[in-house]
């Protein structure tokens, strides 16, 4: 049985979703999907996290519902350098 939600993704393109959810009361990963468990190198050193998905859930059953427009170049908001308050900068002022 497809437990359904509507997601929003960006790749390839801006688009809402249909995507199928892992059962909630799945004994095995628990509702999260799947499992991660982390690993080491030969060392014995942290190397990255794997992660196994349930089988509780099909993570490539996705339909898209509706394709989302992209802003025209005029519209976008691009940072010049001018701005005091763009990205990255921060006011050491009180706020009264």
């Amino acid at each position: 049985m497809l437990r359904l939600r509507i997601q929003l993704t960006d790749w390839p393109r801006r688009a809402l979703i249909l995507t199928d959810t892992p059962r909630p009361d799945c004994p095995r990963c628990e509702g999260a999907g799947g499992v991660a468990y982390d690993y080491g190198d030969h060392n014995g050193e942290y190397a990255g996290t794997e992660w196994d998905p349930c089988t509780c859930w099909n993570e490539t059953h996705r339909w898209v519902l509706m394709p989302l427009p992209r802003r025209p170049r005029w519209l976008r908001r691009r940072y010049d350098g001018r701005d005091p308050w763009g990205p990255g900068s921060y006011s050491d002022e009180p706020p009264f």
